[in-house]
């Protein structure tokens, strides 16, 4: 991301009135972040803001500001600017990133994922950078944009759920800056945490119980575990939805690469990968169809799960092979 990408990412706001931005299907809390950070940022600018991702937000993200502002779906609306955040691809904005991108005049390309393809009419994407907030916190700080709790907190919280806390290899003294600087603006880092990393309902732990019995721990350090329609059944979700398993297995000691095969109610499989620092599953979900950062990515494929597994697992493999090299 250079200056010039900033200029003009800027002069397509300023000529904007009305503007739609989206995250990428299946959020986490770098994609609520920025969308919920972004979005307050422009509605403070005098801006006519709509903010949507497929299914909306859920208890997770409950706490952050103007979080009931999301809206679950896009059925109407005309935009002069569509700004994607946190998305590698266009595909995986979903129905309301297909609807957006249907009725809005440009497109602006938020992101920091190295493998994303670079679509719209004006890109911001930094691959350096450890999460989509720190992007959207770089171009609201050239804008000269005061911050406030309102756009801190979401964008702090985007920071602490990439890094898992600040523990990941991407983390620079820059990263710890920005932290400082959103938490002297009023975002809380204590209750981020808790929040986010360190809470669990009794229902993912019900889920839990059924994953656990399906972990297997493969060669080459791949751990991996399943989610079928009747462990989600059996506790009352609907949605695919591993409950944050996939970060717990990534530290199991002999454990390099995590992935969980999560089914959907179309007969497709979700895809989580988590990864040690060395071990890339990036490229992997990239191959698959999907995006992410080498420690953290993700994909949706066709199923069954069987025929799922089959087509990952050679890929993950080859991963740990190469990363067996990097850390040799």
């Amino acid at each position: 991301m250079t200056t010039m990408n900033l200029i003009e990412a800027t002069a397509e706001l300023n000529a904007a009135q009305t503007v739609v931005v989206v995250g990428h299907v299946s959020p986490d809390g770098d994609a609520f972040g920025s969308m919920l950070g972004l979005g307050n940022a422009l509605i403070a600018l005098g801006k006519d803001v709509t903010i949507a991702v497929d299914g909306g937000a859920g208890e997770y993200v409950a706490f952050l500001p103007n979080v009931d502002a999301v809206k679950k779906e896009l059925n109407q609306g005309e935009w002069d600017l569509y700004i994607q955040v946190d998305t590698s691809d266009e595909d995986r904005s979903g129905l309301c990133g297909a609807y957006a991108r249907e009725h809005a005049a440009k497109i602006l390309n938020l992101d920091h994922h190295a493998t994303n393809t670079l679509f719209g009419d004006v890109q911001l994407v930094d691959p350096v950078a450890v999460s989509a907030t720190q992007v959207v916190f770089a171009w609201l700080t050239y804008m000269q944009v005061t911050l406030t709790p309102e756009i801190a907190v979401p964008l702090l919280t985007g920071l602490v759920t990439d890094t898992l806390g600040f523990r990941t290899s991407n983390v620079t003294a820059e990263t710890l800056g920005i932290a400082q600087a959103l938490m002297g603006a009023g975002a809380s880092l204590t209750e981020i945490t808790e929040r986010t990393l360190d809470n669990r309902s009794f229902q993912a732990v019900s889920l839990w119980k059924h994953l656990l019995a399906t972990v297997k721990l493969r060669e080459h350090g791949i751990i991996t575990a399943d989610v079928t329609r009747e462990a989600l059944r059996s506790v009352g979700m609907s949605e695919p939805s591993d409950a944050g398993l996939v970060g717990f297995l990534v530290k199991v000691n002999e454990a390099m690469i995590a992935a969980v095969f999560k089914e959907t109610a179309e007969g497709r499989v979700e895809l989580s990968f988590r990864s040690k620092p060395g071990y890339d599953v990036a490229q992997v979900a990239f191959e698959l169809g999907g995006g992410g950062h080498k420690q953290a990515a993700g994909a949706t494929i066709d199923g069954p799960l069987e025929e799922a597994r089959k087509r990952v697992l050679p890929l993950l493999k080859d991963a740990a092979r190469k990363g067996a090299l990097v850390i040799a």
